[in-house]
């Protein structure tokens, strides 16, 4: 299961809403070695070097920095999210393949509804290991201090 933030939650959203029609990508770091609940703290909004509408890439030398960044801070990737412009919230193949951090939850937003204006949003998480996708809960609360969850 995946808890997140309201704030967190929200800011992966308007990423989302504001990159459409292409699709959005990031980070969201959370201390090293993630706990049994992993609690993703610092949003860090990437961009798409593919600039596309329906493939997500990371710049190499983005992630290159953002990884030593994180060694440096003890933080590792506890969410990994993308948006999905025209089609549901649910890993492409071509996500599946992107998918080499195990411990990683999967987000995908889908904005196929509302495009980049207000309105309904998908939000979902997965757990993706040797190209098996599991689907997985999501809570998300006002903070970590026990507030809660909606």
């Amino acid at each position: 299961m995946l808890t997140i933030t309201e704030e967190l939650y929200e800011q992966i959203v308007a990423h989302a809403r504001k990159d459409h029609p292409d699709e959005a990508c990031g980070v969201v770091a959370g201390p090293a070695p993630a706990p049994a609940d992993g609690r993703p703290q610092r949003f860090i909004p990437m961009l798409n070097a593919a600039r596309s509408p329906t493939f997500y890439e990371f710049d190499s030398q983005d992630l290159l920095r953002l990884y030593r960044e994180m060694d440096d801070r003890d933080e590792e990737p506890v969410v990994i999210y993308h948006s999905h412009t025209a089609t549901e919230a649910y890993p492409s193949r071509t996500d599946v393949s992107y998918a080499n951090e195990p411990g990683a939850h999967y987000v995908l937003v889908s904005t196929a509804e509302s495009g980049n204006a207000e309105g309904p949003v998908s939000f979902r998480s997965f757990r993706i290991v040797d190209g098996v996708i599991t689907e997985e809960d999501v809570t998300v609360v006002p903070s970590y201090d026990g507030a809660p969850a909606r």
